[in-house]
């Protein structure tokens, strides 16, 4: 890519577009174009050219009520994202999950953010935390995001991280495991470990559960057995 390339400035356009992307991945609930305007900051019509383009291409749906979702079209495309790493996860995530009777999935680093990559709810749990693909927040909040931020030198964190998540940062990375709970969803607790692999970004396992009577450690334990597993098959 030549010096000018890097220089030009990015499409408004498509940077909208991929806004549009992220906001109804990170609901939790369907949007009218109304309420994704909203949240973009963006004229209703531009939100509407925005939704429409996106419809052509499989990407957003709209139910008969004129509510949006993701389309089919975003599996597709999220399948293809780092497919070996999925395709050894998945069978470790749905162990887990019908192991301890809790959500497990995977995530990775996305600048500052922790994005989830694949995700499998427990078969027979009365009630199993929803984890979508593609949901992301900032990778100082939640124990997947800690678990990740062991995996790098102090000076790559994120500027301004308060002394407390450093601190529970320093202490997940000496007892091998990160917790949170109340941090991205209410009442939902989490536990993760860090997943290293040579020449990818720092990723975690985690699960989230409800509260319960679960001792983190042994949570802990059983995702690290799965991390090993992982990191062996992809020759790591």
């Amino acid at each position: 890519m030549t010096d000018a390339a890097q220089g030009a400035p990015a499409s408004q356009t498509l940077s909208r577009g991929i806004r549009v992307l992220e906001t109804l991945a990170d609901a939790r609930e369907s949007l009218t174009i109304d309420e994704v305007a909203e949240r973009l900051g963006l004229h209703r019509s531009v939100a509407y050219r925005l939704v429409r383009t996106l419809e052509q291409h499989g990407l957003v749906v709209r139910d008969r009520s004129g509510r949006l979702t993701l389309g089919p079209r975003m599996a597709a495309l999220a399948a293809g994202v780092a497919h070996d790493l999925q395709a050894e996860a998945l069978p470790e995530l749905t162990a887990v999950a019908g192991d301890l009777g809790m959500t497990c999935f995977l995530a990775v680093l996305d600048h500052d953010e922790c994005v989830t990559l694949a995700s499998v709810e427990p078969r027979h749990a009365v009630a199993a935390v929803a984890q979508r693909p593609g949901t992301r927040h900032p990778v100082v909040v939640g124990a997947p995001g800690k678990a990740i931020l062991t995996q790098l030198p102090e000076r790559a964190w994120p500027a301004g991280l308060p002394a407390s998540v450093a601190e529970e940062v320093r202490a997940a990375a000496a007892r091998g495991y990160a917790q949170s709970h109340d941090e991205v969803l209410p009442s939902v607790h989490a536990v993760a470990v860090p997943l290293a692999l040579p020449g990818r970004p720092p990723s975690a396992i985690a699960v989230v559960y409800v509260a319960s009577g679960a001792d983190p450690s042994v949570i802990a334990a059983r995702l690290s057995r799965s991390a090993e597993a992982i990191r062996d098959a992809l020759g790591g």
